[in-house]
């Protein structure tokens, strides 16, 4: 995840949007789910942020040594 992007939260939303908009016949499961994954973009970088510490908070960073 990177930095919070307004016009990467609206791309993702267009993205979403066409394929609801454009695939009559998407299987009702699919569909409901792409629905759920478009209200629940961030609408704001403090939200944004909020959900990546949500995400990683409890996660370590492995060191990988090369070459044992």
């Amino acid at each position: 995840m990177g930095p919070y992007s307004e016009a990467m939260q609206l791309r993702r939303a267009e993205a979403i949007g066409f394929l609801l908009d454009n695939n009559p016949q998407l299987d009702p499961v699919y569909r409901a789910m792409w629905e759920n994954k478009l209200r629940a973009l961030s609408q704001n970088e403090e939200e944004y942020n909020r959900r990546v510490v949500g995400i990683y908070k409890d996660k370590n960073r492995e060191v990988v040594e090369w070459g044992q």
